[in-house]
């Protein structure tokens, strides 16, 4: 039997989950999409460049609402999930995979190992929590609130903890 975990693609973006809703006030998915038109619009170049300075207004304006300090030239996997924003800050050299959740205040940055994370797919971030430094976190993941992660985190695994260490493989889990 497979594991509910995997119901959720790691290597496939589910777009419908940054699809705004009419009537739903959700500012994450205005703040998701304001950065993916302008990455859109500075891979395109020629006459598209007139709107970035429009786009750039929009996102400072969705970054204040939400609280959040994603830059707009971020590498943000597809059916990205946030929340609630507040306080998330993210490295703009770090990569985070397809379909992940990251709750409010989680910092995926620099630590003291060389590099910037890379976030596999489907990875669920708890509240607070903190990735740090150059590792390597695998596809459907967990990471606990507030854990501090500084080495790498395998495939179908969750991590807890000052400093993180992992509690459980819970592929085995049904």
């Amino acid at each position: 039997m497979r594991s509910k975990i995997h119901n959720v693609s790691a290597t496939t973006p589910n777009w419908d989950r940054e699809r705004n809703i009419a009537g739903k006030y959700e500012p994450w998915k205005k703040l998701l999409h304001v950065i993916r038109r302008y990455q859109a619009v500075s891979a395109k170049g020629g006459i598209t460049q007139f709107f970035k300075p429009v786009l750039v207004l929009q996102y400072r304006f969705w970054s204040a609402i939400c609280g959040a300090d994603i830059p707009l030239n971020s590498n943000l996997g597809g059916g990205l999930i946030m929340r609630h924003p507040n306080g998330i800050v993210i490295h703009p050299d770090a990569d985070i995979g397809p379909n992940c959740l990251i709750f409010q205040q989680v910092t995926i940055g620099a630590g003291n190992t060389p590099g910037f994370p890379k976030i596999g797919g489907h990875v669920d971030i708890g509240a607070g929590a903190k990735i740090l430094g150059g590792i390597t976190i695998g596809n459907h993941v967990k990471i606990g609130a507030n854990s501090v992660v500084i080495h790498d985190v395998p495939d179908n695994c969750t991590a807890l903890g000052i400093p993180a260490r992992i509690i459980n493989n819970i592929s085995s889990e049904s």
